[in-house]
């Protein structure tokens, strides 16, 4: 099996004026399609090769003799799943039964907001934001290093805020809280969020 880059969700202008179309080609053009040519290289011969990309990365999760995999397998993953969390005019608030649903599990709407984006920024380096369901059917906040993901650790992501410098350097400079406040207020894209539940 031939990983594939999966086409983007929208225009690569969508998501203007918040992310670029600057910023996706290199994002998307550029560094999705490296993680996804260095999988295909890395899978050549090897007992994976036909493997789903979830069966890859489940199969060499906490494997020092497979880290090259598993970091190129999880972020086509993490990036595919990150450009579907956004959508244009996106951000806002979820319908009234998911946002209920975060308001008992974050003690309230802004804290979660607040939470978040809390994760988001003090994530140290580079890696990731996340909303999770865990093994209990809990909502929860996980921040993840580098290629790192939600499913290699028994939860189910539900949206990620991508916080490596190339997701917004080009846009934002070093500012990653603004970035991260741009992310929640105009880009989320809050129905995808909920089917993954």
């Amino acid at each position: 099996m031939t990983h594939q880059l999966p086409p983007l969700p929208y225009d690569m202008n969508a998501l203007e004026p918040h992310i670029t179309a600057n910023t996706l080609s290199f994002h998307y053009g550029k560094h999705h399609q490296a993680y996804v040519t260095n999988l295909n290289k890395l899978l050549e011969g090897h007992p994976l090769e036909n493997s789903s990309l979830e069966e890859v990365i489940m199969s060499s999760a906490g494997k020092s003799n497979m880290v090259g995999i598993f970091n190129n397998a999880a972020q086509v993953w993490n990036h595919t799943f990150y450009w579907n969390c956004m959508k244009s005019n996106g951000g806002g608030e979820p319908s009234a039964n998911f946002k209920e649903k975060i308001e008992k599990a974050f003690g309230g709407w802004d804290k979660f907001l607040a939470e978040f984006k809390d994760a988001a920024v003090t994530q140290f380096g580079s890696g990731w934001a996340w909303l999770v369901k865990d093994g209990n059917g809990d909502l929860k906040l996980l921040k993840t290093g580098n290629a790192d993901l939600p499913m290699a650790h028994g939860m189910t992501a539900l949206l990620t805020c991508d916080v490596w410098e190339h997701a917004y350097y080009l846009d934002f400079q070093n500012r990653r809280p603004d970035y991260v406040d741009t992310f929640l207020k105009y880009l989320v894209n809050w129905d995808f969020v909920e089917s993954q539940l």
